[in-house]
């Protein structure tokens, strides 16, 4: 009879063991299940912000905002829920349809050839000609600079020098984006916000090689630097305000004059 109990107490020590164990064995399943859940969400998150700060890279601040940022940063209130419509200020397409534009942008008082395209880009075009035609440029800044691997943008152009859009001056669509996100050096862009109808009266001139993203539609390549590039890429090794990869360019960045013909 003792022999009989201590064995049915040894039964149950080890079935007391073994649904321990599997207690364990299942709060441990449990816990990596949980981490596993709590790594995901956070890649997930790591992955959107990334996204986004692509795809602010341009509007920054600014409803009309570089090259997310991407990245475009990059944006206004006001031109984020921009309606598909354009100002009643912004000049037709038609005006610029078919033409090029050429001139020159001074910047602190050296002299860049530019050239706008208004046959893939007549929107675009007819906007940066008629803000050419009425001195709306001058003496705007140049607020931003990112300089980056596969990133180099000077972004000007903005009504008040802080990077906001202008609410009452707001137009689309986008135009002429390359497919693969490649932006050349020397290309110039429209900077704008989350909506392909939140461009405004900010461009941006890429001093070396750019790639943006183009899932929320891309950014209107209008035109080129034909020359005087150097002049950017000068403003760009002066490097950027406390040292960042993007922000204001370390020296102030003035427009002197934009004048096309």
């Amino acid at each position: 009879m003792a022999t009989s109990n201590k064995s049915s107490r040894e039964a149950k020590v080890r079935v007391a063991r073994m649904e321990a164990h599997q207690a364990l064995q299942a709060e441990q399943i449990q816990r990596r299940k949980r981490d596993n859940l709590i790594a995901i969400i956070a890649m997930v998150a790591a992955l959107a912000l990334a996204i986004v700060l692509a795809l602010t890279v341009f509007s920054g601040k600014d409803s009309t905002d570089t090259a997310s940022d991407a990245t475009a940063s990059a944006s206004a209130t006001a031109t984020d829920t921009a309606a598909e419509t354009n100002s009643p200020t912004v000049p037709l397409a038609e005006t610029a349809a078919g033409k090029t534009f050429t001139g020159t942008l001074s910047l602190n008082g050296q002299p860049l050839g530019v050239s706008l395209d208004g046959t893939a880009a007549p929107q675009a075009a007819a906007v940066f000609k008629s803000l050419a035609d009425s001195g709306f440029m001058t003496g705007k800044s140049c607020h931003r600079l990112a300089d980056s691997t596969g990133f180099g943008v000077l972004q000007c152009g903005s009504l008040k020098g802080d990077g906001q859009g202008d609410p009452e001056y707001q137009w689309g669509p986008v135009e002429n984006t390359p497919a693969d996100g490649k932006y050349p050096a020397g290309t110039i862009a429209v900077a704008r916000a989350n909506t392909t109808y939140s461009n405004g009266t900010q461009f941006f001139i890429t001093f070396k090689d750019t790639t943006l993203p183009q899932d929320t539609g891309g950014y209107t390549i209008v035109g080129k630097v034909t020359s005087g590039l150097d002049v950017v890429t000068n403003i760009a090794k002066a490097g950027i305000a406390d040292g960042a990869t993007d922000g204001a360019p370390s020296t102030k960045v003035t427009i002197d004059s934009f004048q096309l013909k």
